[in-house]
């Protein structure tokens, strides 16, 4: 990519893609081009079409994804599937027709399977079922790396996939239904904090800024504790799903980004298809090959909170895979390693948060 040359971050506003243009705007690339949902909805076709016949882009950065944690993946299994699918058709069917230079994909690591040996390396994709709470999200995400790869194979394209690990960083999905566990458990404790602490602004402060299911900070207190308590928010004690046993490893989404624009600056796919027989498994993963175990992740939060309430698993609910650990050896040999661990990581997410709780 040359500094000057047109790129689309497609999802430009979320964690990942406004990770991304960060990081190509610090590194001096000067044609950068976003838009809204509201001013292109990935999933039409038409509106995609025309905006490639107007734009054209010379390169494109496809991080917008409909995507959130275990309960919404569970519950909204044809919306995963069917809005995922849609927007990779979409920006990869005209990035070819537009003869795009160079694509970076991004999916997830939830596309290996539920037995994957750990750390889960490449190589393991299709070689035994997916776990079953977000199978029809991580169905999408391999249809995606298997589109960049079969335009790559028959068209000589230059489509590389990258499968980072799980995320979290600034301009987070703090939803508590349908975002990811590491931004849930912040606002959680958070909120659990600020009610143990009779701390009423606070909370209304919060809930101003995100309302959940349509209670904000001007709803009435009953209403307030309510919602509060249907999300495991007690006055004494946050409640969570699972038994905290399961591990995950966290990367800082400004790091992903960091290993995004590497990755396009300096590797092309026939170099992740050379000496290979049957093409096939050459998506990159992105991680830090370290894992934390959720119990410990949330005392980890609790203490760089300051929550002094307890932290109460439920073993009802599901755990979704016991580990996902990445191999990432194969980015270790193309030149890029992070650098943030988790506890610099949740301090840097938390001050985050809270810094962004005024309303705009």
């Amino acid at each position: 990519m040359e500094k000057q040359s047109k790129i689309y971050v497609a999802g430009h506003r979320g964690l990942v893609g406004s990770a991304i243009w960060k990081k190509l705007e610090e590194k001096g690339y000067t044609h950068l081009v976003g838009r809204t949902h509201h001013e292109l909805d990935l999933l039409d076709g038409d509106a995609v079409k025309h905006f490639f016949d107007e734009v054209q882009p010379e390169y494109v950065f496809l991080a917008a994804a409909y995507v959130g944690g275990i309960v919404a993946n569970n519950t909204y299994r044809a919306d995963f599937i069917y809005r995922n699918l849609e927007i990779q058709n979409h920006v990869i069917g005209e990035s070819f027709r537009h003869n795009v230079k160079k694509l970076l994909f991004l999916g997830s690591t939830c596309i290996y399977p539920k037995e994957a040996p750990q750390p889960m390396s490449e190589e393991t994709l299709l070689t035994s079922p997916l776990e079953y709470t977000n199978e029809p999200y991580a169905i999408a995400k391999i249809a995606g790396l298997k589109m960049c790869e079969s335009f790559n194979i028959q068209y000589g394209t230059n489509y590389i996939a990258v499968m980072p690990t799980n995320l979290y960083g600034p301009n987070d999905n703090f939803d508590l239904e349908k975002s990811h566990v590491l931004p849930a458990m912040i606002r959680k404790i958070h909120l659990g904090k600020c009610l143990m602490t009779n701390n009423w602004d606070g909370l209304r402060r919060d809930l101003d800024r995100r309302p959940i299911e349509n209670i904000s900070g001007k709803s009435p207190k009953k209403e307030i504790l309510g919602i509060l308590e249907k999300y495991g928010i007690f006055i004494d004690k946050v409640m969570l799903w699972g038994t905290g046993k399961p591990m995950r490893e966290f990367l800082w989404s400004e790091e992903m980004a960091d290993a995004c624009v590497f990755i396009m600056e300096n590797v092309d796919f026939p170099d992740l298809a050379k000496g290979k027989t049957e093409i096939r498994n050459c998506h990159i993963n992105i991680g830090t090959g370290k894992e934390i175990s959720i119990y410990n992740l949330s005392q980890l939060i609790k203490k760089t909170i300051g929550y002094e309430g307890s932290i109460v698993f439920d073993p009802s609910k599901p755990d979704g895979t016991m580990r996902k650990l990445t191999d990432v050896s194969k980015l270790h040999a193309l030149g890029w390693r992070h650098n943030i661990e988790i506890e610099e990581g949740v301090e840097k997410i938390y001050a985050w948060y809270v810094g962004n709780q005024s309303i705009f």
